[in-house]
């Protein structure tokens, strides 16, 4: 560790960590991240219904792969969030940054909801759809890691394995949520109804979500970390300059751990559920409330994640995750391929119980890669960067290796590799990383 990690690491153990605030503080993170997460991927989760309202093709399948490809769109521009967002976090306080990414979800969600489609205004209807598509994408670049540096540096630094917890818990919940929305909505009208008004009502809930949370995030103060670095004036005044200059392996160890981590859950979380629907055939409300249920056990299996990284260490739980990924990537994709939809739901909860040993140790340590001078941005960085070579881009790299290939099983190969991508990444952290956090 650096002199100036040392450094940070000591004003963290002076600052006054208060019950009350740490409460606060995780209530803020998770709050905010499940909405974010809620507004983000009922997109994905609505693909199949949205493509021939925008993109009306005699090919379902084109017209499937165009919608995917704006929703890769959304996350390509993750990392231009995430160096304005990691700007605004380093220089003028994750606070500020928290609130700000929220508010720029909410309104481009809402703004989704009330779009004309291809049948009253043509091809601007998919223009429009891509614009907001593009303004969710830059509040996620800030939101995730913001949530992570905000619970990481406001928990006393003994818990932060253990409540690292918090964060990943918000967001599965956002995906959860959005299954759970979208398939209710999805029992309750009928086909034509979906098309027509149906899959708006998901997208307009962000308005009273965004209100909730933006009331939450109002009553938070600075982290006790930043708020000490204000008083002392250790501001970087080039945060996106510093990262670059003294934290490049940390920016490339976490780019690598980013791929596999969102390569593997963005496949889990949005493609699975269109794979078993317009692939395999299987019930579309069916298989949104499987994708709830699945969710759900990986919720759970979260609070266990997260004891489990602050006794044995955050670096080794990461490595066990990523195994699991590894080895039941292709069974489950095979096992699903029967033509028995409680057989597919079994398959595609294997394939996830890894989930919850990935995202919970990633979350403590991510910002222990970084001094706190430049935690967010760099974070910011290399999150967003893995992201978009690997998890956004993930359901439309499986539907266009299944529609090329003809192997319904080849997306198992693309989690395999982002997988092997991540342990390598992982084992060239130092073993002390990670493992003093409890």
């Amino acid at each position: 560790m650096s002199a100036t990690q040392r450094s940070a690491t000591s004003g963290a153990e002076s600052a006054a960590y208060e019950p009350r605030t740490v409460r606060r503080a995780m209530l803020a993170g998770s709050l905010g991240t499940l909405i974010e997460y809620y507004d983000f991927s009922v997109y994905g989760y609505l693909a199949v219904v949205i493509a021939p309202q925008f993109f009306p093709s005699e090919e379902p399948a084109a017209a499937l792969l165009a919608t995917l490809a704006v929703f890769a769109t959304g996350l390509v521009v993750r990392p231009v969030g995430g160096v304005f967002f990691g700007w605004l976090g380093d220089r003028w306080g994750r606070r500020k940054a928290l609130v700000s990414s929220v508010l720029c979800m909410g309104v481009a969600s809402s703004a989704t909801g009330l779009l004309p489609t291809y049948s009253q205004i043509g091809v601007t209807a998919a223009v429009l759809l891509l614009l907001c598509r593009l303004m969710q994408g830059i509040s996620t670049g800030g939101e995730s890691v913001g949530a992570y540096t905000y619970i990481y540096e406001s928990a006393p630094p003994r818990r932060r394995a253990f409540l690292g917890a918090v964060t990943p818990i918000g967001s599965n919940l956002g995906f959860m949520f959005a299954a759970a929305t979208a398939g209710v909505i999805s029992a309750l009208a009928t086909k034509d109804q979906m098309a027509d008004w149906g899959w708006r009502l998901p997208f307009l809930m962000a308005v009273p979500l965004t209100l909730f949370c933006l009331w939450a995030r109002l009553r938070i103060e600075d982290t006790p970390e930043f708020e000490e670095a204000a008083r002392r004036a250790d501001i970087p005044s080039a945060p996106i300059r510093e990262v670059l200059s003294t934290h490049r392996a940390a920016l490339l160890q976490s780019i690598g751990l980013s791929m596999a981590q969102g390569g593997a859950i963005f496949l889990g979380l949005t493609y699975i559920g269109i794979h078993l629907t317009s692939d395999l055939g299987y019930d579309s409300t069916q298989v949104l409330w499987l994708s709830a249920g699945v969710v759900l056990v990986t919720v759970l299996l979260m609070v266990p994640a997260g004891w489990l990284a602050a006794r044995f260490g955050s670096r080794r739980i990461l490595m066990f995750g990523l195994l699991g990924f590894l080895v039941t990537a292709y069974p489950a994709m095979m096992l699903m391929d029967r033509h028995n939809l409680p057989l597919a739901g079994a398959a595609y909860l294997l394939f996830m119980l890894s989930s919850a040993f990935v995202q919970v140790p990633a979350a403590s340590l991510w910002p222990h890669l970084f001094e706190r001078r430049v935690r967010f941005t760099g974070m910011a960085i290399g999150y967003n960067i893995g992201t978009v070579l690997a998890g956004g881009t993930a359901p439309y790299i499986a539907a266009f290796l299944v529609q090329r290939t003809g192997n319904q099983l080849s997306p198992a190969f693309f989690v395999m590799t982002v997988c092997v991508i991540g342990i390598g990444a992982l084992l060239t952290v130092r073993k002390d990383v990670g493992a003093k956090m409890g």
